[in-house]
């Protein structure tokens, strides 16, 4: 290798390494300030709302001197700016004050609530991965045939039909007619005071100690809601899956193959699904991350006591440190779950690295 040919290659291998360090502090940049304008958010959210944080702590009968000296230690007579740099402050040590519903720290709830909204919303991923994939291949292989309309359907209802009608039509039939569920909740009163969670994930907990029994009866409770959230994830990515299938297979690799003689079931699973599976892992993803923050309504109806309905119950209790201290948890979520998955995207497809 001559001079030039060494040199050139060092530039070139600068010119990467400078590449990757500017994406990653463009994405740690990104983070930072999404992370920034959802406290924010939040915070501003939290003093406009009608709600006194000092009359919820101390009552409506209480003294007015005893109001303003809860207020005062609350920091709430401070001018907006030095109130939000102390929220601020403690939100990035993960202090979201006490509740006043439980009255145990805002973040020790969250810890001990949020595994079952995770639970939750991973059977409802899984179901809808499992099932929304092979229906997007297949209406997009049967394009506008009555299979092709069939799923589009199904996708349409998915995306119309209020999701607390649809759980309540489901614990009617499944439940109080059929009585192939479990009634409300996570687990049966028989085995709440006898079964000790491991990880907060009762059901990797159960089949973990053993305790079939208990995995049975914890199944039975969460199926139908996970299949209720299952049911919309699915909406979302057959359709998505159908569009991604759709492009693949107007590509001209898809024609050469053909001419090749590839059978049709490798050309559609084992060509066109893979080179569509990059984007379909970061929509799988999305869908996981929008089961995670919009639960609230699914937890509400089955009693599912996750993060939804802990932030229901403190809304309705003018619990405000519990309602903010979980909204920016589920945003954190979220946000990160995009990042993550717009990073993974990246590194999967290497035609978007360099955009």
């Amino acid at each position: 290798m001559t001079l030039i040919d060494t040199t050139a290659a060092t530039r070139r291998r600068r010119r990467r390494a400078s590449s990757s360090v500017m994406a990653v502090l463009r994405f740690i940049v990104t983070a930072a300030t999404t992370f920034l304008g959802l406290l924010a958010v939040t915070f501003f959210i939290g003093r406009v709302v009608p709600i006194d944080p000092a009359l919820a702590i101390v009552g409506d009968r209480a003294p007015a001197h005893v109001v303003e000296r809860v207020r005062e230690q609350l920091g709430l007579n401070l001018p907006l700016y030095e109130q939000f740099w102390i929220y601020l402050k403690q939100a990035v040590t993960g202090d979201f004050g006490t509740s006043v519903l439980t009255t145990n720290p805002v973040m020790a709830d969250i810890a001990r609530v949020f595994p079952a909204t995770i639970e939750l919303a991973t059977i409802g991923t899984i179901i809808g991965a499992l099932i929304g994939v092979p229906l997007g291949v297949l209406a997009a292989v049967k394009r506008g045939s009555i299979a092709d309309q069939i799923v589009r359907v199904i996708g349409l209802i998915g995306y119309s039909v209020p999701i607390f009608w649809l759980g309540l039509l489901a614990l009617v039939l499944f439940y109080a007619r059929l009585n192939w569920v479990a009634y409300p909740g996570r687990i049966d009163i028989v085995y709440e005071y006898t079964f000790t969670p491991i990880t907060g994930f009762y059901l990797l907990d159960a089949v973990w100690q053993g305790q079939w029994d208990v995995a049975w009866d914890l199944f039975r409770h969460i199926i139908l809601p996970g299949a209720l959230l299952g049911y919309f994830s699915l909406a979302y990515i057959s359709r998505m899956t159908r569009s991604f299938m759709l492009n693949e297979l107007a590509q001209e690799y898809v024609v050469a193959a053909r001419a090749k003689g590839l059978s049709e079931t490798r050309i559609i699973w084992f060509h066109a699904l893979r080179n569509a599976a990059v984007p379909l892992v970061t929509v799988i993803a999305l869908s996981y991350a929008g089961l995670l923050e919009g639960s609230v309504l699914t937890e509400t109806i089955f009693s599912w006591p996750g993060l939804g309905l802990y932030i229901t119950n403190s809304l309705q209790n003018a619990d405000m440190n519990a309602v903010l201290g979980g909204t920016i948890a589920i945003g954190v979520v979220f946000v990160s779950i995009n990042l993550f998955s717009d990073l993974l995207y990246r590194t999967l497809d290497p035609r978007t690295r360099n955009r």
